[in-house]
């Protein structure tokens, strides 16, 4: 992703990705290389203060602010999961509070992947999204 590129030319970005791959099998295959961008996760954020509950895997997602943007690290101890978050940071990542809480993660639903997800893994992507939310109104609220 460019930063001159929009949330929303990002998710669209994401979607166009998918289109392309004809299984789910390819497309879960193009999740976990995803999770393979994400920069390794400092040892001093893995703890239970930046654990995202609701996962069934272990998912971990500290935020910082730099020049009014949130920028995010994140990890997760399982492939597809680790994926997903770094697909949402694909997204989310970077952006201002206003940016994130503005945007509504139907990119998710394009994709097609709420549906091809287990329960626990599809309440797992909700509690991440909703824990990029919460830091984004806390964080909003602390520098206004």
């Amino acid at each position: 992703m460019t930063p001159a590129m929009t949330m929303a030319q990002a998710a669209n970005d994401l979607v166009e990705q998918f289109e392309f791959l004809p299984s789910w099998e390819d497309r879960y295959a193009h999740i976990i290389s995803f999770g393979k961008t994400l920069a390794p996760y400092p040892e001093e954020h893995r703890s239970e203060t930046y654990k995202v509950k609701g996962c069934q895997s272990q998912v971990w997602l500290h935020p910082s602010v730099q020049d009014g943007r949130i920028h995010f690290e994140a990890d997760s101890d399982a492939s597809i999961v680790k994926g997903i978050i770094a697909m949402l940071l694909f997204v989310y990542n970077d952006r201002t509070a206003d940016e994130i809480l503005g945007m509504k993660p139907d990119f998710i639903e394009r994709i097609g992947l709420t549906q091809a997800l287990s329960a626990n893994r599809a309440n797992g992507l909700a509690s991440m999204l909703k824990q990029i939310q919460l830091y984004a109104l806390a964080l909003s609220r602390r520098t206004a």
